[in-house]
């Protein structure tokens, strides 16, 4: 994404996320790791978009479980978040491409 200089600070990553929720986007990450090595163990980290195509659905069934801890030891909450995230994106991306 390119932005001029003036855009890029309306957009304080570290001190706006990363700095509010570093132990929500440590778990965040495990969420990622985990999904890696559960569809592809012997390739580097990277997000497989055709393995999981229904994110809303997963968002929500994950979110009615938001508190608990899933079967692989990860919490739920984390799989909502990341699943919001992959939502996010994708949304913005598809923005991007029209034009918007």
């Amino acid at each position: 994404m390119k932005l001029n200089p003036e855009e890029r600070k309306k957009r304080p990553v570290f001190t706006g996320v990363i700095k509010y929720f570093p132990l929500a986007l440590m778990e965040v990450s495990r969420v990622s790791l985990a999904g890696n090595k559960q569809h592809h163990p012997d390739k580097k980290l990277h997000w497989d978009r055709n393995k999981s195509t229904d994110d809303y659905d997963a968002l929500a069934r994950h979110l009615i479980e938001a508190g608990t801890i899933d079967n692989d030891g990860i919490r739920h909450t984390a799989k909502v978040a990341w699943r919001a995230l992959a939502c996010l994106e994708k949304e913005l991306e598809n923005e991007i491409k029209q034009g918007n």
